[in-house]
């Protein structure tokens, strides 16, 4: 396992983005976006998975990125600070989340970004893509990123996932709480320090269960739109990844001419946390090629 920043120094970091913004975007939904770093450097946006927010990104906005690269996180619709309304339809049409990473790179000024995307953030990637196309992209990383959402039967889809979210959806608070738990536990092979763990429950926690529920009741087949990516697309992925399993990574690169693999042993579903200095160097690379 590799070294990561000191957690406390990097959560200190996090507090002090060079930049906050109010994001109008899809419906016109209110969006909490930050950026970090250094403004004159290559552009990176960061996109975060079901029931996340940008905090998972500590690590990145807090480190050696920051000082190469122009960064910028929100949160996705209904987490973090985000607006959470509670309608379904507001998670369910794909043209809102294509938007919204549309008005986020529109509003925070980014020009060429490669785009990060874990976990859900796969569909997301795909949404945009099928509604705008990669012009606007230099790249694509996706990070344990998930393109196919086809309930009930999810495939490529793991246990550590598909054994919680439903109870991670449900309005009992206590069940919602011990899905977390169980959640979180998954998505790592070795356990994350108790300051970690303790934030990433947090953030969890504070995403609705209704809108948890929204985000898993749709059908969505990204394998088109990844496959016509014209950009490089890097699928970094943990070989004991729970969440979103390896074989969606292969999936992605039996169909996406331009995607190269990075394959993480004994790393689960956060190589970002579990496999910091290699994540963060592997991105660098990535993005310096890129622009």
């Amino acid at each position: 396992m590799e070294s990561q920043l000191d957690t406390e120094t990097a959560l200190a970091a996090s507090t002090s983005p060079v930049a906050t913004y109010e994001v109008r975007g899809g419906g016109g939904l209110r969006l909490h976006a930050r950026e970090w770093g250094n403004p004159e450097g290559p552009e990176l946006l960061f996109i975060h998975g079901w029931s996340q927010c940008d905090l998972c990104w500590t690590t990145q906005v807090g480190g050696e990125l920051a000082s190469r690269f122009r960064i910028v996180t929100f949160d996705l619709r209904g987490h973090g600070l985000s607006e959470q309304p509670q309608d379904p339809g507001n998670y369910t049409d794909d043209r809102l989340w294509a938007d919204d990473v549309a008005a986020v790179i529109e509003q925070t000024g980014l020009e060429h970004p490669v785009v990060v995307a874990w976990s859900y953030g796969g569909f997301v990637v795909a949404d945009y893509v099928r509604a705008y196309g990669d012009r606007a992209l230099a790249g694509v990383n996706l990070v344990g990123g998930a393109i196919i959402l086809k309930p009930p039967g999810f495939d490529h889809i793991g246990p550590g996932f598909l054994e919680n979210a439903g109870d991670a959806s449900a309005s009992d608070l206590a069940t919602n709480i011990g899905a977390i738990r169980r959640f979180l536990r998954a998505c790592t092979v070795e356990e994350l320090a108790q300051e970690e763990w303790t934030a990433a429950v947090c953030w969890n926690m504070v995403v609705p269960p209704a809108v948890r529920g929204a985000l898993i009741s749709r059908e969505v087949d990204g394998t088109a739109a990844i496959a016509a990516l014209s950009v490089p697309v890097l699928v970094s992925h943990g070989r004991e990844d729970a969440i979103v399993s390896p074989s969606m990574a292969e999936h992605v690169l039996s169909t996406c001419a331009s995607g190269v693999p990075s394959w993480y042993d004994d790393v689960g579903h956060m190589p970002f946390w579990e496999a910091t200095e290699r994540f963060d160097r592997e991105l660098a690379d990535f993005a310096e090629r890129c622009s």
